[in-house]
């Protein structure tokens, strides 16, 4: 058993009519000084007020005076004193207190004890509880990593396949534009007229690197700024021109 830190004695162990009787006699104090070594000794090793050494071999006088640090003599006449008195017993050569753990209360002092560790037990099993139940709730709320890569995987590729499907019906439903008209002097000629269209050909010329597409847009513009003269002579028959002649000639000026 675990020793007892403390021991009980009565405020009144002085008036007790033994040792009253111990104070009488030769070498008392030694006696007395004996007497609480014997109730400390009993209390540490908490063996219910037998004194063995490691449960096994009982203490013997010499042991006793040599722990003690008194005289053998004065250490046999206090054991010797106690048993007459009935303090002590000695059983089969083994000295013993009676009643040790009634008079100390150690009966109510281990009860404490119990009570004590089971309340320890009971917080640990509480406080266990309420920390699995909290790795739990968390558990719960956090779903696993390799779960959320998995559904981030599937929505990228059901977004890639609604990519592929919205491209798809756009292709189909996608008319090509028509290719562009050609710009050309003759179909100028037809739109504008023959003059209109000679004096931005001829204007170009001024210029270097300057295109047909700059002549239509010239038209284009000047028509739209109400510059064209409809004159008798402008639907005379166009001349038959090499457009492609024009056109070097027009870079090269």
């Amino acid at each position: 058993m675990a020793e007892v830190k403390w021991i009980k004695i009565v405020t009144d162990i002085f008036d007790d009519e033994k040792i009253l009787l111990i104070e009488s006699m030769p070498e008392h104090d030694a006696i007395i000084v004996i007497w609480f070594k014997l109730l400390c000794m009993a209390g540490k090793t908490n063996n219910s007020g037998v004194f063995t050494l490691n449960d096994k071999i009982a203490y013997t006088d010499e042991m006793l005076a040599t722990i003690f640090r008194r005289p053998k003599t004065t250490v046999q006449l206090a054991l010797k004193t106690f048993e007459q008195f009935g303090m002590i017993e000695i059983v089969d050569g083994v000295i013993t207190i009676p009643n040790w753990g009634k008079h100390q209360s150690l009966d109510a002092y281990e009860r404490k004890k119990e009570r004590d560790r089971e309340n320890k037990r009971r917080k640990r099993a509480e406080q266990k509880a309420l920390a699995q139940k909290s790795d739990d709730v968390v558990a719960r709320q956090s779903p696993d990593a390799s779960t959320d890569g998995a559904k981030s995987r599937s929505l990228e590729e059901e977004g890639e396949e609604d990519k592929k499907e919205i491209r798809g019906r756009v292709e189909e439903n996608t008319e090509l534009p028509p290719p562009p008209l050609q710009t050309n002097y003759e179909t100028l000629c037809r739109q504008y007229g023959k003059s209109f269209v000679d004096e931005r050909v001829t204007r170009a010329k001024k210029y270097s690197g300057t295109t047909m597409a700059t002549v239509a847009k010239w038209c284009e513009e000047d028509a739209a700024a109400g510059r064209t003269k409809k004159t008798k002579f402008s639907n005379f028959p166009n001349r038959d021109y090499d457009v492609s002649d024009l056109e070097r000639k027009l870079l090269m000026s």
